[in-house]
């Protein structure tokens, strides 16, 4: 899975690695491939779509955006895209019409992927010295433990830092423990929650507020976030802790990878050096403009407008 697979008459260098591309700084783990489909439709019709399996055509008057999706996907696309940081996507993808619309989606974004000369994923012996990577950007799966754990302990290995998205609270409430588990071992050095995450992780075990699981996170992570929605958001690191307010400036449409390009923009902002709460600013300014067209893919037009705020509030913008 990623936007670039390998074939037989690729160029590749002593790495195994695309040599006409850049090595990423980022890797992603996605073990598979998703695809979004997000419309403005009323429930109903959203619900006859998808009974039929029929997909509107462009000449449909109910406008439908389908782009390649997932949680660690939008983080990876927004890092490369809207802030030039090079980054890879690892996974399996199917060799069908979605599979190769997540493809197309991503190679144009600029995001790279590691595969073998045949398709398939592979985790690198030693990712490091392989491509040079500084983060392993994650989200927490119980499908994927297995996956997750190795993928953690090849970093770890290799001095790379980790980061973990918790996915949503169902998953943490159907798998507590193992969560639990994967974030008291220490390996996971940035954890992003929702506000919903965060207090299901600390359910029946500590205080059930949004800075009490932070805190909780905190105490186990390097940097730990907790986004609010339309309040902002909190984070820690070490003793540090900020509160930021949302950015009034975004108008909302659809909230379909707001946390994500949160991400994207926070993790960005730790590769700059930058302090704990512009690292926040600029997470609330690359998760604002998401939000304001269909889907997880910030558009150029939203792009502009999220490099203005940065601009705005005298954060760094990003030089292609």
């Amino acid at each position: 899975m990623g936007a670039d697979p390998i074939n037989n008459n690729a160029n590749i260098d002593v790495d195994g690695f695309p040599s006409n591309k850049k090595s990423p700084l980022i890797l992603g783990l996605q073990p598979s491939a998703l695809v979004d489909h997000v419309a403005w439709e009323e429930v109903k019709q959203i619900l006859s779509e998808v009974e039929t399996h029929i997909s509107p055509s462009k000449q449909d008057l109910s406008p439908i955006k389908t782009l390649g999706g997932g949680s660690v996907a939008n983080t990876i696309r927004g890092l490369s895209a809207c802030f030039g940081i090079s980054s890879g996507l690892v996974g399996a993808c199917g060799d069908d019409a979605q599979g190769k619309l997540f493809i197309d989606n991503m190679d144009s974004k600029g995001c790279v992927c590691l595969v073998d000369q045949v398709g398939n994923r592979t985790m690198r012996p030693c990712l490091a010295q392989a491509v040079r990577l500084k983060w392993l950007v994650m989200r927490f799966a119980a499908i994927n433990l297995e996956l997750i754990h190795a993928a953690v302990r090849i970093a770890k290995r290799d001095g790379l830092l980790v980061s973990l998205d918790l996915a949503s609270f169902e998953m943490i409430r159907s798998n507590k423990s193992a969560l639990v588990e994967l974030l008291e071992s220490g390996d996971i050095d940035l954890c992003f929650a929702n506000e919903d995450e965060a207090m299901e992780v600390v359910r029946g075990r500590h205080d059930i507020s949004p800075e009490g699981a932070l805190d909780y996170l905190a105490t186990h992570c390097q940097w730990a976030l907790v986004t609010l929605g339309p309040k902002g958001c909190i984070a820690k690191h070490g003793k540090e802790t900020v509160k930021l307010p949302a950015i009034g400036e975004a108008q909302p449409c659809d909230a379909t990878g707001a946390g994500d390009l949160f991400a994207s923009g926070f993790i960005y902002g730790l590769i700059e050096g930058l302090s704990l709460e512009d690292c926040c600013r600029v997470g609330t300014c690359s998760g604002g403009s998401v939000i304001r067209s269909l889907g997880g893919d910030v558009t150029l037009e939203n792009r502009q407008w999220m490099y203005k705020q940065l601009q705005i509030k005298d954060l760094p913008v990003p030089q292609f």
